[in-house]
C-alpha cells in the first residue's frame, strides 16, 4: 500500500478475489456468451474488475497497455470487433452478479462505490481494447493492400518467377492455369479512378463470382481480370443476350453520375501465367491506340485493333507510306492536320461528304473542297475507290506514329 492508502500495481495476489476459482469460471461463460472467442483474450481483466470492486484500485496504464495488445491479438486471430468486446463487456456482468457475498453485503455507498470502480476499469479497458484492435486492422489492411499491389504489378509484368507467383495468387482466387482475358478502363475526363473501383468490384464479383477475379488500379486505370468466359453470364432479364465484359464493365462506370466519360479495352484470353500480362498488353496497347486513332468507339476489344499493329510491325514501311503519300500535305494553309482530319472524318463515315460535314461541323462545300485539295497536293483522290485504300492506310499509319506533330524525319 502508498502512504495514500493505494495499492501499488503488480500486487494483484494479495486482492481477496484474485486467486477465486470463480474468475475463472467467469472468464469460460462469458467466452462461451461471446462466441466461443479464446478465453485468453481476457487476459487480468477479470482481475482488474475484482481488484476494483474490492479495493477501489484504478489499472495502473501498464495495465491498460496489456489491455490494448490483447485487442491486437484479437485482431490478428480474426475475432470480430464485436464479439471482442461483447467478451468483455459480458465477463463484467457476470464477475458483478458472482462478487462474493462480502462485497454485495456492503452499505450502499460502499456498493456504489465499487460499481463506479468496476465501470471505470470496463470503460478504460474497452477503449484501449478497441484501440489496439483498430491498429491492428489499420496495419493488416496496409499490409494486405502492398501485397496485392506487389503481386498486380508482377502478374501485370510477367517476368516473375512462375512457381512464386502461382503461390501468391491463390489467396487472391486466381487459377494461373484457367484462361483470362484482362480489361482496361480509362477515364477520358479528368476524373480519379479510385473513386469507381468499390462499386465496379462489386458489380464484377457479382456476375461473375468472387473466384479468378481481380479488380485494381494501375497508373490511374482500373484493371479487371476476369475468366474467359466471363462473356458468358448475364443479368436474369427476359430476352437477356450475352454481354461482353467490356460492354458491361462501361455500363457499370457509367451508372455513377461522375462517372462519365470512360473508354474500356479488353485483351483477349489468354491460358497460363504468361496469359494475364499478354492480355494486358494488348488491352494496354488497345487504349495507346483509341488515343492516337481518336476512336470514338468506347468498348474496344484488341481483335479489333489487328490490323493497326499489322501496320505498327513494319515501322520504317509505314513511315515511308505516310511521308510519300501525305507529306505534302504540309504546304496547305494551315497544315496538314485539318486535311487530315477531314480524312479521318470522310473515312470514318463511309465516305458520305455529307456525314463527315456534319461530323466536322463544316458545310458540304468545304468538306469537297479540302477533298479537291487532298487530290491535288497528294495526287490521290480520296473519293476514287482505286486509290482510296492506299490513302486511308496512310492516314491509319499517321495517326498511330502521331505525325504531322512528330517529325518523322527526326530519330525516335
Amino acid at each position: 500500500m502508498t502512504d495514500r492508502g493505494e495499492q501499488r500495481p503488480g500486487t494483484r495476489a494479495e486482492s481477496p478475489t484474485a486467486d477465486e476459482s470463480w474468475l475463472i469460471e467467469v472468464a469460460q461463460a462469458a467466452a462461451r456468451e461471446a462466441g466461443d472467442v479464446p478465453v485468453e483474450l481476457l487476459g487480468d481483466y477479470l482481475t482488474l474488475l475484482a481488484d476494483a470492486a474490492t479495493t477501489g484500485r484504478k489499472p495502473h496504464p501498464s495495465e491498460l497497455d496489456a489491455v490494448e495488445m490483447l485487442g491486437r491479438r484479437a485482431a490478428e486471430l480474426g475475432v470480430s470487433a464485436g464479439s471482442a468486446v461483447q467478451l468483455y463487456l459480458s465477463a463484467a456482468r457476470r464477475l458483478w452478479g458472482e462478487l462474493p457475498m462480502v462485497i454485495r453485503s456492503r452499505d450502499n455507498r460502499a456498493v456504489r462505490a465499487a460499481a463506479e470502480a468496476v465501470l471505470h476499469v470496463v470503460d478504460a479497458a474497452v477503449a484501449r481494447l478497441a484501440e489496439g484492435y483498430t491498429e491492428a486492422r489499420r496495419q493488416m489492411v496496409r499490409w494486405e493492400e502492398t501485397l496485392r499491389r506487389e503481386f498486380i504489378e508482377d502478374l501485370l509484368r510477367g517476368d516473375a518467377d512462375v512457381g512464386r507467383l502461382v503461390e501468391r495468387a491463390e489467396p487472391f482466387g486466381l487459377d494461373m492455369a484457367r484462361p483470362h482475358q484482362v480489361a482496361l478502363a480509362a477515364p477520358t475526363g479528368r476524373l480519379a479512378a479510385e473513386a469507381a473501383i468499390s462499386s465496379l468490384e462489386r458489380a464484377v464479383v457479382h456476375r461473375v463470382g468472387d473466384r479468378d477475379v481481380l479488380v485494381a488500379t494501375k497508373d490511374g486505370w482500373i484493371v479487371v481480370v476476369a475468366p474467359a468466359d466471363a462473356d458468358v453470364p448475364s443479368p436474369p432479364r427476359p430476352r437477356a443476350g450475352t454481354t461482353k465484359l467490356g460492354d458491361f464493365i462501361l455500363a457499370e462506370l457509367n451508372r455513377s453520375p461522375r462517372g462519365r466519360p470512360w473508354r474500356v479495352t479488353v485483351g483477349r484470353p489468354y491460358p497460363g501465367s504468361y496469359g494475364i500480362p499478354r492480355s494486358y498488353e494488348e488491352a494496354r496497347e488497345g487504349l495507346t491506340m483509341a488515343v492516337r486513332l481518336h476512336l470514338d468507339t468506347p468498348v474496344i476489344h484488341a481483335e479489333q485493333l489487328l490490323i493497326y499493329r499489322v501496320l505498327l510491325r513494319d515501322q520504317p514501311a509505314i513511315t515511308d507510306l505516310v511521308q510519300s503519300v501525305l507529306g505534302t500535305l504540309v504546304q496547305a494553309q494551315g497544315g496538314a492536320e485539318p486535311l487530315l482530319a477531314t480524312l479521318d472524318a470522310y473515312f470514318a463515315t463511309g465516305c458520305v461528304a455529307t456525314e463527315a460535314a456534319r461530323r466536322l461541323h463544316l458545310s458540304v462545300r468545304a468538306v469537297t473542297y479540302r477533298l479537291d485539295r487532298i487530290r491535288t497536293l497528294t495526287g490521290y483522290d480520296p473519293t476514287d475507290p482505286a486509290q482510296r485504300f492506299t490513302i486511308q492506310a496512310a492516314v491509319l499509319g499517321a495517326r498511330l506514329l502521331g505525325w504531322p506533330e512528330h517529325d518523322l524525319t527526326a530519330p525516335r
